[in-house]
């Protein structure tokens, strides 16, 4: 099976350099990397080129339309029988696209995901971030995990599709705000096998910083209201839990105002919401110093659960009322 691995990239020169030094050191070697520069100001055509000879590499530079629309330039351009798509700030394991092909093998997928991991050179804040956006104690879904609500839908930070999927069902309609859930969904409407590979993980470094962070979950909130206007059955109530817990947090601040100016609404309401907020960031706190052995990160990924749930919460809220509500 050969493999054709599409990358599309926005003036982030140094993360193409360190996602193409992991893919040097595949040990199944029948693939080509297709690298979209999609209207950088800050173009990698150097480092890309220092891989020619390495690698069967091929760099590309287009008008800046988006991820998704770079994804189909590279679809368009592909060689492969299966197209693998990768954001640009990933790290591959070694033994990634050995792990695929057998599994391919066996199971016959149409199109697959893989869940994203926390690599050991990551900061302790990439690493908080990481356990937000995997943990069963927040929205983490499909990431590392076997058992998923609802459909499965690969998101394209990691995910394959074979030619076949590409030649009937085409390629990404959106370029932004929940293009990979769309995509999924078309190939799931056109009768396509979609899978879950557990093993075939990335290391994901995600945003560098809690700002970023929160820019990048509201976005994702968005998301997922643009997903509703195109497929309405795919709102479920789940995806309203991030707006009703940005609504508790909101409740329980103006709870504990109220109390500090001696007004009681309702006897011990604000007991109980300060005893709830407590023990879920007690949950978090050790689930999270479980999984990564470190209290700091720990803290931090404290930090991080309330800034995913807030910002994607946030976001949501921001457009369905926009675009719900008022029609806009």
């Amino acid at each position: 099976m050969f493999f054709s691995i599409i990358i599309p990239l926005y003036n982030r020169p140094q993360e193409i350099d360190e996602l193409l030094f992991t893919l040097e050191q595949q040990n199944y070697r029948l693939f080509e990397v297709l690298v979209i520069e999609d209207g950088s100001t800050v173009d990698a055509r150097a480092i890309v080129d220092k891989y020619k000879g390495k690698l069967d590499v091929h760099y590309y530079f287009k008008s800046n339309e988006g991820q998704g629309f770079s994804r189909n330039f590279g679809f368009e351009r592909a060689k492969g029988d299966y197209f693998i798509v990768f954001d640009s700030d990933c790290l591959i394991p070694v033994d990634y696209l050995k792990t695929v092909k057998e599994f391919l093998a066996e199971q016959k997928l149409d199109a697959y995901g893989g869940p994203d991991a926390a690599h050991e050179s990551f900061t302790p804040i990439q690493k908080a971030i990481s356990y937000a956006m995997t943990s069963p104690f927040t929205t983490g879904g499909i990431r590392g995990n076997k058992k998923h609500v609802g459909q499965f839908h690969p998101r394209s930070f990691n995910m394959g599709v074979s030619r076949t999927v590409w030649e009937k069902v085409g390629g990404y309609k959106l370029t932004r705000l929940g293009e990979d859930i769309e995509y999924s969904i078309r190939i799931h409407e056109a009768g396509f096998k979609i899978g879950l590979i557990p093993e075939a993980k990335v290391f994901h470094k995600r945003r560098t910083d809690f700002i970023q962070f929160y820019k990048q979950l509201h976005f994702f909130g968005r998301a997922r209201i643009n997903i509703y206007k195109h497929f309405p059955a795919e709102l479920k109530l789940v995806h309203f839990f991030p707006t009703l817990f940005t609504l508790f947090i909101g409740l329980t601040l103006a709870l504990n105002i109220l109390e500090t100016l001696h007004i009681t609404l309702i006897p011990y309401l604000t007991l109980w919401a300060n005893l709830t907020l407590v023990c879920y960031v007690l949950l978090l706190f050790f689930h999270a110093w479980l999984k990564t052995q470190s209290a700091s990160v720990g803290l931090l990924s404290v930090a991080a659960a309330f800034i995913q749930l807030i910002a994607y919460g946030m976001g949501f809220l921001q457009d369905f009322w926009k675009r719900v509500i008022k029609h806009k």
